[in-house]
């Protein structure tokens, strides 16, 4: 899996973080944990596979906002507490 955050500048609202996260499910349609915030200037969501640099561009650009680029990070799925097997003697 993969966390992308993509920095956004223009965002002033609730509704601006609603709008970005419409467009980032658009553009990838598998990505889970989609956020964004105004104050922070970010746009967070992960995936299972690296996402494509320019899509994410265009479809932010293609909003209206000024894309600055984003980072991406492998990240391991947590294990829940329960998430354990247990063996039997």
């Amino acid at each position: 899996m993969y966390k992308t955050t993509a920095k956004i500048e223009g965002m002033s609202c609730g509704m601006c973080e609603a709008h970005i996260c419409d467009v980032i499910r658009k553009t990838f349609p598998n990505a889970k944990k989609v956020s964004a915030s105004h104050i922070k200037n970010i746009a967070t969501f992960v995936t299972d596979e690296p996402v494509n640099g320019d899509a994410l561009e265009d479809s932010i650009k293609a909003t209206g906002y000024i894309y600055k680029g984003y980072e991406s990070e492998p990240v391991e799925k947590k294990r829940g507490l329960f998430s354990f097997h247990s063996r039997k003697d």
